[in-house]
């Protein structure tokens, strides 16, 4: 029988425990916090662990990361990138296509806590109600944050970027960025279940067309298990990967969660008190491509 969404997790907690329901969600935060840190150190405490931001990055003096989205967006808008830009963003998207592209979503993106939060109280207060606009809106917003700089000639999409300005905000003082942040916070809990992260958000749709063959997967290992509780789709950011795994065995379908839009957040393993879901490997054990499409919601 479904739970409510306000019940999501008591089972889960009742036999598992309360660390045991929430452990993949905890060491997200401790992910998402610890990165945070360890830029802040640098302006807050002198202590340069890492220098730049989320964008473009070197760690210890040695390590370059480089976000490929923005990078795209430079060379498109006319800028020659430098040798150590490419090595970062090679470094990225090797690191990506291992673990999922999404991950960033889940486990670096500051914002996904906003969002995270206004999700869990929306849950909480019983609110239902959702606008319809589709999941693929966010890879038309991607399209277009590519075309505007061949226009413009310019990265017109930082000057918006939620990532971007939350990050400039904690290290320097937030400012009118909190409104854009309450914004997020509000619309994700009044107007659209997961409205931000789930349909427009072009850094999230990016990142997930990476993860076509990344090999760290979630999997309904024990999918005979399934109660119906529903708890797994109640607090799924992307509810819509989970049913060809979880419920596509008739139809041949094996229990790997392939969909590109998973962010392998964890958060279905914590909520089912059947353990039912487990991390693993995309191809162990049978199944039908990760190109297959998926319902949108």
């Amino acid at each position: 029988m479904a739970n409510m969404p306000q019940d999501v997790g008591k089972e889960a907690i009742a036999h598992k425990g309360w660390f045991g329901a929430h452990k993949w969600l905890i060491l997200r935060r401790i992910s998402q916090l610890g990165i945070l840190a360890a830029f802040l150190a640098g302006p807050w405490l002198d202590l340069w662990i890492v220098k730049g931001n989320l964008a473009s990055s070197l760690t210890l003096e040695t390590l370059p990361l480089t976000d490929p989205h923005i990078l795209l967006q430079a060379m498109l808008s006319g800028v020659v990138p430098e040798t150590t830009a490419i090595i970062g963003v090679f470094i990225v998207l090797g690191f990506y296509a291992l673990v999922g592209g999404r991950v960033y979503c889940s486990w670096v993106c500051p914002v996904n806590m906003v969002t995270d939060a206004a999700a869990w109280l929306r849950r909480k207060l019983g609110i239902r109600g959702a606008s319809h606009a589709s999941r693929s809106t966010r890879y038309w917003v991607l399209a277009l944050t590519l075309i505007l700089p061949l226009i413009t000639g310019g990265i017109v999409w930082e000057l918006v970027n939620p990532v971007s300005i939350l990050f400039r905000g904690i290290v320097f003082g937030m400012g009118l960025a909190w409104i854009l942040i309450l914004g997020i916070f509000l619309f994700d809990l009044l107007v659209s279940r997961d409205g931000w992260c789930g349909h427009y958000c072009p850094v999230g749709a990016f990142y997930s067309l990476l993860s076509v063959k990344a090999p760290v997967r979630v999997i309904a290992a024990n999918r005979d298990a399934c109660d119906d509780c529903m708890d797994c789709f109640n607090v799924c950011p992307e509810a819509q990967v989970i049913k060809p795994a979880l419920k596509g065995a008739a139809k041949g379908m094996g229990p790997v969660i392939t969909a590109t839009q998973c962010t392998n957040c964890g958060r279905c393993i914590d909520v089912c008190a059947k353990d039912v879901f487990e991390f693993g490997n995309r191809y162990s054990g049978n199944h039908k491509s990760s190109l297959q499409p998926v319902q949108d919601h």
